[in-house]
């Protein structure tokens, strides 16, 4: 059942345009309010599935807000749109690290630390 507050909500979390909508999702972010982030980007990332900073920004308010299995979904939809961003690949690693899953995280920490140009010292 639909209360009257979850309608107000949600009509919140679609107001104005995407370019609104993006602006408060930021707003929330930098605020530590990542629910209320979520809330917001969900709906703009349905909207311009093919965008990835809304979809990566999306992963950070679920990773802050420890809905780690979301955050990886995002992170691997982000990383299946652009295989080469670093931060996103970065934080799959550490949200992977965070669920207790460090096998699977350490090839996504050693390519990030390569996109960013760390490589281990070779003893050479």
């Amino acid at each position: 059942m639909t209360t009257a507050r979850d309608e107000v909500t949600d009509s919140y979390y679609e107001f104005g345009t995407a370019a609104d909508r993006w602006s408060r999702a930021l707003m929330f972010f930098e605020a530590k309010e990542y629910v209320t982030a979520a809330g917001i980007l969900t709906g703009l990332v349905a909207e311009v599935p093919e965008q990835v900073a809304p979809r990566l920004l999306l992963a950070r308010a679920y990773y802050h807000s420890a809905q780690l299995k979301k955050a990886e979904g995002e992170l691997r939809a982000v990383l299946a749109r652009d295989p080469v961003e670093q931060y996103a690949a970065l934080m799959l690693g550490r949200t992977l690290e965070r669920q207790g899953r460090p096998a699977e995280a350490a090839p996504h920490l050693r390519m990030a630390a390569a996109m960013a140009g760390e490589f281990p010292e070779s003893g050479a």
